[in-house]
């Protein structure tokens, strides 16, 4: 179900424009025939990531996370400005206020940035 879901998601990104590499990891979801079938029907080259190389974008993943359950799902935007100012205030929380962990004494991004 969820790869026709994802099918869906890229037919309506691809009328607003087409890239000419479409690059991904190797989920069923993006390896179906009717998904790969759509884009190699608009001439897009597929680019999809070693197995195993799922710890490649741990990073990003975490900050994807942290912004969803921290910021989009906690509060209910009405429309995209409202969407994009909470964006800009979350990152700007996250970077220069909320001390990490993973970083040596708890300190936030910026700090590490400017030591």
């Amino acid at each position: 179900m969820e790869s026709v879901f994802c099918v869906r998601a890229l037919k309506s990104a691809l009328g607003r424009g087409k890239p000419e590499i479409f690059n991904t990891d190797q989920g069923s979801q993006f390896t179906s025939e009717e998904f790969t079938g759509v884009l190699l029907g608009n001439s897009i080259k597929i680019s999809m990531d070693s197995r195993g190389r799922a710890l490649d974008n741990i990073f990003v993943e975490r900050l994807w996370r942290s912004l969803k359950y921290e910021c989009i799902y906690l509060n209910d935007y009405e429309n995209v400005p409202e969407l994009l100012e909470g964006l800009r205030w979350w990152f700007k929380f996250y970077n220069e206020e909320r001390p990490h962990t993973s970083l040596p004494g708890n300190i936030t991004p910026r700090e590490m940035y400017e030591s």
